[in-house]
């Protein structure tokens, strides 16, 4: 390895988040005689820094390395900032933007006092500083901190380097934790494991310690084990002795099961978690659970006036040209008269009809201008794409939750909460099934108790990724209105998708379900030539002027011969065939132009959201000052401009996930059914999938496995007890 002792001339790219740097090194001195050549000279480094220091003495170590398009770049494994030892650097550093309080002359006397040790001298002993002519105790408390501060933020840096961190994680903890970092690394790295991966913590703790037992260890790793099992299953708490069991299955540990039981009991002590009833709780979710059930209390108290609505409805029957059935009715009268209501129903149940005439009623009703619409209203759901389903459908903007609360990506937090509160009146969400704990507690806490709070969803589909069930545990509480939609608006005499998604739901297969029908066929063939048909049918589709737009192909696994990578890398050719466009490859995956991609993650900045479906417009390659590949995607018009690595966040998506469909529709829907896929053919997952046809849906493969899911009831328990939280809530204020 290298040294370089120098100093950071000029910043050509700096990334705050993470400390990624490409910067100009002005060479004074290095450790190998080979490389004199450079000494006086600046060189081009890359790698991370965290605060990053113009002018300021610093030891880099690595090595070069000659780019294709750059050249030789000298790329850092480690660095550290020298404390000033010359008369005229001591002075320099001294009153440097880095020591606030201290100025020039101020500077000239501390080393004329003490020299060349000054910086350490000061370090020893602040009051030192008390013998300089015109010191004060503001001053000098001043001048103090800010040298031990600059030399901590070295010294902390060090330490992570040294425990095993690379210098991008030592600089997104260092820039998280630097109040508490010190304390965390004397005695707990596990605390870190809110911006580190557990895994990564847990390899790094083992490296530096040999005692796998160790009590940090131990409850680091059943407060992981909950999170997994929450993870896996939904559940919102476990019992003890499934906590036990995964902490020897998943990180061998085997303990004492009384010393288990104290551990449990610190971790609860700690507020890590929560004891109730014999349940075991994350003490965020157990918290979240309360939360829900109070602040949905408090709205549902609220007085209310009923008004008769009846004559209003036929009015705007009469202008939409359209007929609302008695469901349909209902629904809409007891949203605008009732403070909390909830609808459920499946594909063709009229959701959307429904929620764009309870708006329009409410708008008249209150006699609202434009500015109290846009101050009034909002209309809300998880994804992106069902947020600007409910715009289009009412006229009115939309939004996605985590943007409504302004969620912050870099805290995790919201900006919107309990002191900082949002003040709509009338608040309608969309897919309401995909919402978990967490976030559901979250909106409750960023809104007034005085709102109108309208739930709608379809009970059947998919529950949400994250912990809990709350739709199904606020419909099974009975406390709050609740309006089933049973009845189906055919599209043709010979329509079937609506009504196979009712089979579904009430596991009564009917004979006819591998019949064609006019928006529906089932292709029965087996698992080896299901993409060999699948092919078949997008070539012939796009004879006959379909494409990517309209036609989606959905399955429940991303591995396998008929998983999502490869349905993925056959379609891509298909749908937008290699003509010369240009390309980026990221590990072994190849995004060309035109290519339609899938969103994995939110990104509040840009404004696009986990399930958006968007398309690569460009991929430009920009060689100085230094080599950037950036691609320009196109989501739905909201222009997103993200370099190489953001593609970690980004995937194919001719074929996605039935998960990742949620909240959306697709004119044309294609979903293999195979054996291959195992325990993820289930109830909900088929019937969510079903749901997503607007126009026609074909199946491919075995119906029998088909008919064996249907009556799979895998995933659908989850262990919640807001129902019970809510009925004790109501009680107490009843």
């Amino acid at each position: 390895m290298i040294t370089f002792e120098g100093k950071i001339k000029n910043t050509i790219f700096y990334n705050e988040s993470n400390g990624y740097i490409v910067a100009s090194f002005r060479v004074y001195k290095t450790n190998d005689p080979k490389y004199q050549e450079y000494v006086k000279k600046s060189i081009t480094i890359t790698g991370s820094i965290l605060d990053v220091k113009l002018e300021t003495t610093m030891l880099i170590t690595g090595e070069f390395a000659n780019h294709e398009k750059f050249g030789w770049q000298f790329k850092i494994s480690s660095y550290e900032f020298i404390t000033p030892t010359e008369k005229e650097d001591v002075i320099a550093f001294l009153c440097s933007s880095f020591i606030k309080g201290c100025g020039q002359k101020t500077a000239e006397k501390i080393v004329d006092m003490y020299g060349n040790k000054s910086i350490d001298i000061i370090k020893e002993n602040k009051f030192a500083l008390d013998k300089i002519e015109g010191m004060n105790d503001r001053k000098r408390d001043k001048i103090y901190e800010s040298i031990i501060n600059y030399s901590k933020s070295s010294d902390l840096i060090l330490e992570l380097k040294k425990l095993g961190f690379s210098i991008e994680e030592a600089g997104m903890i260092y820039t998280k934790y630097h109040d508490t970092l010190e304390d965390i690394l004397n005695n707990n790295i596990y605390l870190l494991n809110e911006i580190i991966d557990f895994k990564r913590l847990d390899a790094i703790f083992l490296n530096n310690n040999n005692d796998q037992l160790d009590k940090r260890r131990v409850k680091a790793c059943i407060i992981e084990v909950m999170h997994l099992i929450s993870l896996n299953t939904g559940d919102i708490y476990y019992y003890k002795e499934d906590i036990f069991e995964y902490l020897n299955k998943l990180f061998h540990i085997s303990i004492d099961y009384e010393l288990y039981m104290s551990y449990l009991k610190e971790l609860e002590e700690e507020l890590f978690i929560k004891e109730d009833n014999n349940r075991y709780y994350l003490d965020y979710l157990y918290h979240n659970e309360i939360d829900i059930a109070k602040l949905l209390q408090k709205i549902a108290s609220k007085d209310i006036t009923n008004y008769d609505f009846q004559e209003k409805i036929s009015k705007l029957e009469h202008n939409l040209h359209i007929t609302y059935n008695d469901d349909q009715k209902k629904a809409i009268t007891s949203a605008l008269n009732n403070n909390i209501t909830i609808i459920s129903g499946g594909p063709g149940t009229g959701k959307t009809t429904i929620i764009n005439a309870i708006v329009k009623l409410y708008i008249n009703q209150n006699k609202l201008d434009d500015r109290e619409i846009m101050e009034d209203i909002t209309l809300l759901a998880p994804t992106g794409r069902a947020s600007k389903k409910m715009s289009t459908s009412t006229g009115l903007v939309a939004s996605t939750i985590h943007r409504y609360l302004k969620w912050n990506k870099e805290s995790n937090d919201f900006m919107i909460n309990e002191n900082n509160k949002n003040r709509q009146r009338l608040i309608i969400i969309d897919e309401v099934s995909m919402i978990d704990t967490p976030l559901f507690a979250a909106l409750l806490k960023g809104i007034y108790s005085y709102v109108k709070l309208i739930l709608v969803g379809d009970v059947f589909q998919l529950p949400s990724v994250g912990p809990g069930l709350v739709l199904n545990d606020l419909i099974n509480s009975d406390l709050f209105t609740y309006v089933p939609l049973n009845y189906i608006y055919r599209q043709s005499e010979n329509s079937y998708i609506p009504y196979l998604a009712r089979e579904i739901k009430n596991k009564d297969l009917s004979e006819e379900f591998t019949n064609k029908k006019d928006d529906y066929n089932f292709i029965l063939t087996d698992n080896r030539s299901i993409k060999e048909v699948i092919k078949k049918i997008i070539e012939s589709g796009i004879s006959k002027g379909y494409d990517e737009n309209n036609l989606q192909v959905l399955a429940p696994i991303y591995k396998g011969e008929n998983g999502i990578y490869s349905l993925n890398a056959m379609l891509g050719d298909l749908f937008n065939p290699d003509i010369g466009q240009r390309k980026i490859v990221y590990g072994d995956i190849i995004y060309k132009e035109n290519d339609k991609v899938l969103q994995l993650v939110n990104d509040t900045d840009n404004n696009v959201f986990n399930g958006d479906i968007g398309y690569i417009k460009r991929i430009d390659t920009f060689l100085t000052p230094y080599k950037r590949e950036v691609i320009t995607i196109d989501f739905d018009g909201n222009m997103v401009t993200i370099n190489k690595k953001d593609l970690k966040n980004i995937r194919h998506a001719y074929a996605i996930t039935i998960h990742k469909s949620q909240g959306s529709e697709f004119e044309h829907v294609v979903m293999p059914v195979t054996k291959e896929y195992g325990s993820m053919l289930y109830n909900k997952l088929l019937y969510t999938g079903v749901s997503r046809a607007k126009k026609s849906l074909i199946l491919i493969g075995d119906a029998n496995s088909f008919y064996k899911g249907v009556f799979n009831d895998y995933g659908t328990d989850r262990k919640t007890s807001l129902k019970e939280r809510l009925e004790k809530e109501f009680l107490i204020h009843n």
